[in-house]
C-alpha cells in the first residue's frame, strides 16, 4: 500500500457515507492486573447512537493516520505458522454468523494476552465491514459519476485503546443550587489516541491482498515486536528511522566517518531525484549497486562494488538488502536536518544543505552559512564582516 491507497480508505470513515458499511463492532475489555477478558460485547454498528458512531469513526481514522514506515507498516505474513493469524483473520472475514466472527477475534485476543502485561486496562475494538473505493483511473472527462465503477473490499479493522481515570472535578448543580464533587469512578476509554491496531487485508490499486496486513503503532518508530511477530505472525521489519541509520553506517564504511556538506547534499539530491522519477510507481528501492551509483554520482571517490557488498554484509548481514529511497533521505523540502553545536542549533532542508560549510578561520573551526540577504537579529540588520581581515592587518605591520 502507498499513502494514496491508505488515504482513499481513511477518508471513507465518516457517517452517512454509502461507500462504507460497517456491519458489526466487537469490544473487548482487558484488565491490567490479570491480563484477562473482563467483558466482551458484539453488536450491529448501526445500533450505536450517532454520537458513539462519530467517536469510533474518528478512532478508526486515527488507526489509519501516519507516515508509512514510521507509524503505518505493511507487513507480510510468515509462512507455515501454526494457528496462523492470517488464517484466523481470513476465516473471520468469511464468517456468516456473529458467533463465528467473534470467536475468531477472541483467538487473536488470546495471542495478545499471552506473556503480556499491560500497564493499564485496555479496550480492543474489532469491526468488520465493506468499503467501496471508486476506480482511480477513471477518465476525468467521463460523463459518468465517480461511483459508476467501484472496487468492493470486505475488511477487518482492530483498534487498541487505553483507559484512564476520570478527572476529579467540582460541579455546580443548577437545580439544588449547590457545589458538588464529581464522584464518577468509571474509567474513560481514550479513543483519541489508539496505541495500536491493524487493517486486514491490505488494499493496493483496487486489489485486496490477504498476504499482507497494515499495522499501526501509537508512536512513530516505536514497534511492538510481540504484536507484530507473535500476534499477527508477520515478518520482521525495520522502521524508516532504522533504515536511515543503517544507510548512514554503510556509507561510513565506504567513505569513512567524515564527509563534507557538499558531498552529503549531492547524495540527498541524487536520492530525491530517484524518488521524484518514480513518484507515480511503487516506492523505489536501492540495493548495494544503486547505493554505489548514488555515491559515485555525488562525487565520492574509490567506490568499489566489492567494498559496498561487504559493507552491506557487515551492517545488515544481507548483501541483497534494499532500502526504500524515501526512508534514507530527510524530508527534502522541509527543514528536516538538525545541526547541533555548543553555540546554537540550526535546521536546514536537504536541498539547502549545500549552502552550509564548515571552515577554519584563524585556526578556529567555524560554521558558515551562505545567505542571499543581510541577516536581521532582534530587529537589527547585521553588518557584513570580511573574513581574514585580521590576518591581512597583521601582514601590513
Amino acid at each position: 500500500m502507498n499513502k494514496k491507497d491508505i488515504a482513499n480508505i481513511r477518508k471513507q470513515f465518516k457517517l452517512d457515507n454509502d461507500l462504507i458499511n460497517i456491519s458489526e463492532i466487537f469490544n473487548v475489555y482487558i484488565m491490567k492486573e490479570s491480563s484477562e477478558i473482563y467483558h466482551a460485547q458484539s453488536m450491529p454498528f448501526e445500533m450505536l447512537e450517532d454520537e458513539q458512531k462519530e467517536l469510533f469513526m474518528n478512532n478508526f481514522k486515527k488507526v489509519l493516520t501516519g507516515q508509512l514506515d514510521e507509524k503505518l507498516f505493511e507487513l507480510k505474513f510468515q509462512k507455515d505458522v501454526e494457528n496462523s493469524s492470517q488464517f484466523i483473520l481470513h476465516q473471520g472475514l468469511l464468517s456468516q454468523e456473529t458467533d463465528e466472527w467473534t470467536n475468531q477475534m477472541l483467538q487473536l485476543v488470546e495471542k495478545m494476552l499471552k506473556d503480556t502485561q499491560y500497564e493499564m486496562d485496555i479496550v480492543l475494538t474489532f469491526i468488520r465491514g465493506e468499503v467501496r473505493i471508486p476506480l482511480k483511473n477513471q477518465s476525468a472527462e467521463s460523463d459518468g459519476s465517480d461511483r459508476d465503477t467501484v472496487y468492493s473490499h470486505p475488511f477487518i479493522l482492530c483498534s487498541m485503546n487505553k483507559t484512564q481515570d476520570p478527572k476529579k472535578e467540582l460541579l455546580f448543580d443548577y437545580i439544588e443550587k449547590e457545589f458538588k464533587y464529581n464522584i464518577v469512578v468509571d474509567p474513560i476509554i481514550n479513543l483519541k489516541a489508539p496505541i495500536s491496531g491493524f487493517l486486514f487485508p491490505t488494499i493496493t490499486d483496487g486489489a485486496s491482498d490477504v498476504n499482507h496486513v497494515l499495522y499501526s503503532t501509537g508512536k512513530a518508530n516505536e514497534l511492538d515486536y510481540h504484536f507484530i511477530e507473535d500476534v499477527l505472525n508477520a515478518e520482521e521489519i525495520m522502521t524508516a528511522q532504522e533504515d536511515k541509520v543503517v544507510f548512514e553506517e554503510i556509507v561510513k564504511k565506504v567513505t569513512g566517518d567524515q564527509i563534507n556538506t557538499s558531498t552529503l547534499s549531492n547524495v540527498y539530491e541524487e536520492i530525491n531525484r530517484v524518488i521524484e522519477e518514480n513518484e507515480e510507481e511503487e516506492a523505489p528501492k536501492l540495493d548495494y549497486k544503486d547505493v554505489g551509483h548514488v555515491l559515485k554520482s555525488s562525487g565520492v571517490k574509490d567506490v568499489e562494488e566489492e567494498k559496498l557488498e561487504e559493507a552491506f554484509k557487515t551492517v545488515v548481514d544481507d548483501e541483497k538488502y534494499e532500502f526504500k529511497a524515501s526512508n534514507i533521505v530527510p524530508k527534502y523540502n522541509k527543514k528536516s536536518i538538525k545541526i547541533k553545536t555548543k553555540i546554537a542549533d540550526i535546521t536546514v532542508s536537504p536541498q539547502d544543505l549545500k549552502y552550509v560549510r564548515q571552515v577554519q578561520v584563524n585556526g578556529k573551526v567555524c560554521l558558515m552559512l551562505e545567505v542571499e540577504e543581510n541577516t536581521v537579529i532582534e530587529g537589527f540588520e547585521m553588518i557584513p564582516e570580511v573574513l581574514f581581515q585580521k590576518a591581512e592587518d597583521q601582514s601590513e605591520d
